[in-house]
């Protein structure tokens, strides 16, 4: 996930999550390297965000499938390299639990998703030493899991997925043992983090932007720190207070849920099209849902729980965990292709997320040749595995070759999609229109394109399955990247807690002042001098003391 990962396996008693190195069943998706070339990865990494910014990183999901690197300290990381030491953790985690070695895995993606960042997403599983045996859309492994739990024929329902930084829709229907996606849609700039930058830039205009120095990287996650620890308050309370350190000084502001509303009122009207589309698509009516079932953290919301009652007359069903029900459909689906017999009466059915087509050029009513326009192929919620054909013809007297440029995306001109790949074909020598080219597309369910042209007049044809060309790697390149990633030291299971502990005492103690300040920076002593006894009981004893004194002072614990 782009904030939190989780990660569950199939078990004989059904699925089941995994609790990390600290217990908890939430990994953060962060990694901090330190100054001797250490990496922390989870709880430790992100609570080291705030004091050590430059040297950490988070939401790298939204960077998926671009080629845009990530600095952290002298070195740069890409997204999905970043992505898979969080992997590997999840991947540790498990084998510590289940004392098995973990080869293969199920990768859950937004639904939204497009073709690179799906590829970048099978990338950073390799990466993390892992076989994908399939990427599986998030709401759809949320619908999979709550139809397992039913057990039992349902009318279409929605899957209202709001995460960290991605927003996904789908409507599902459970029966004769069949979780059919009718539809899914979404936006993949649409999140927590997003409802977060909110809160920040209200701190800024309520404290004065001149107060606040935002080209500091260390003010500004403190800013972000706050905002959310007030967002995730006001889920609890009507108001709340948000404490900002900047310029030297402590700001204390008070928030109410109205007023956050108010201000997030652009988020939430964003929230209305992605569910309308899929409605659309589906050709189903709000009124014919038989429930609207929430899942990510951001549901957690009441301003996003008010907004999904207005929308459809009706209190949402909270039934499944909305943090864990990503996890426990993977491993469903992960039990699935196990082909466990507990199973064997239940299939999945997806769909396309995105429209698939080519390139193609039209004349108008004029006589005026227009290029570059998209030609659907296959639609968007088609349910796959699909196959498709379309038929084109030569543009121009005495062409030899014809080329098809292969996009996904909804824009009518292909500048506006995104392309995948470019298939060319020999045709032999006529006038404009006697040369007919048919074009098929085949996609299945993990999101595998493949793309034959041929010409019945000559019998060629060319076959292509769709890579990606910017960013492929080589099966040697993988390995390399392996080999870079594996000479970072990782710490340890049992230095987890203890690193997570000092680093959120140490961000309390750049994030206090005066008496609290110098309370926490007593506490840290005493903490580290029972550190340097290395006896695992007293550490472990000193190590709740100083949660204790911690959850004290902050009123909460910062999750």
């Amino acid at each position: 996930g782009t904030t939190n990962s989780a990660v569950a396996v199939w078990s004989e008693n059904g699925p089941r999550l995994i609790p990390n190195g600290l217990g908890d069943m939430l990994t953060p998706s962060a990694v901090s390297l330190l100054d001797n070339g250490d990496v922390f990865v989870g709880m430790a990494a992100r609570e080291r965000q705030p004091t050590h910014p430059e040297r950490t990183a988070t939401a790298f999901k939204r960077l998926m499938g671009t080629a845009q690197e990530t600095k952290l300290g002298k070195k740069s990381y890409r997204a999905e390299e970043l992505s898979a030491l969080v992997l590997a953790q999840l991947k540790a985690d498990v084998e510590a639990s289940t004392g098995s070695e973990v080869t293969e895995a199920v990768i859950t993606v937004p639904a939204y998703f497009n073709d690179k960042q799906r590829k970048a997403t099978r990338r950073a599983g390799q990466l993390a030493g892992l076989s994908v045996r399939r990427l599986l859309n998030e709401p759809t492994a949320a619908a999979l899991a709550f139809g397992i739990n039913e057990r039992a024929d349902r009318e279409p329902f929605l899957v209202f997925d709001l995460g960290g930084g991605t927003f996904d829709v789908s409507i599902v229907e459970v029966f004769d043992g069949i979780v059919e996606v009718r539809a899914s849609s979404g936006d993949n700039r649409l999140g927590g983090e997003d409802f977060n930058e909110v809160l920040a830039a209200w701190a800024v205009k309520q404290i004065g932007a001149d107060k606040i120095d935002t080209s500091d990287r260390k003010t500004v996650e403190r800013l972000r720190q706050a905002a959310e620890m007030a967002r995730r308050a006001l889920s609890e309370t009507d108001s709340t207070e948000m404490r900002v350190i900047a310029g030297g000084a402590e700001h204390s502001l008070t928030i109410t849920a109205d007023a956050f509303e108010l201000e997030a009122a652009d988020l939430i009207k964003r929230l209305r099209d992605p569910v309308l589309r899929s409605l659309r698509d589906s050709d189903i009516h709000a009124e014919s849902l038989s429930d609207v079932v929430l899942v990510g953290g951001g549901t957690r919301m009441p301003i996003v729980r008010k907004t999904i009652t207005r929308m459809f007359g009706r209190f949402p069903n909270t039934a499944v965990h909305p943090d864990h029900a990503v996890a426990l459909g993977a491993a469903v689906q992960a039990g699935l292709l196990g082909k466990d017999a507990a199973l064997d009466e239940v299939r999945l059915t997806d769909v396309c997320p995105f429209t698939l087509g080519v390139a193609s050029s039209e004349y108008d009513h004029m006589g005026r040749l227009h290029t570059g326009i998209f030609s659907p192929i296959i639609d968007r919620n088609t349910p796959i595995p699909a196959s498709r054909v379309s038929s084109f013809g030569t543009i121009r007297d005495n062409q030899s070759e014809v080329e098809f440029p292969i996009y996904q995306g909804e824009a009518r001109l292909v500048e506006g999609n995104v392309l995948l790949g470019n298939i060319r074909v020999p045709v032999p020598p006529k006038p404009a229109g006697h040369v007919a080219i048919e074009c098929r597309f085949t996609y299945d369910s993990s999101g595998l394109l493949e793309v034959d042209v041929s010409v019945p007049e000559t019998g060629v044809t060319r076959n292509a399955v769709i890579v990606d060309q910017d960013d492929g790697m080589s099966a040697a390149e993988i390995a390399s990247r392996r080999a870079a990633l594996a000479k970072l030291k990782v710490h340890p299971r049992d230095e987890a807690e203890n690193a997570a502990v000092m680093a959120r005492a140490q961000r309390c103690y750049e994030g206090f002042t005066g008496d609290r300040r110098d309370h926490v920076g007593r506490c840290i002593l005493a903490f580290e001098a029972v550190l340097a006894k290395q006896d695992p009981r007293l550490i472990d004893e000193a190590r709740a003391v100083l949660v204790s004194q911690l959850d004290e002072l902050e009123g909460e614990r910062y999750l």
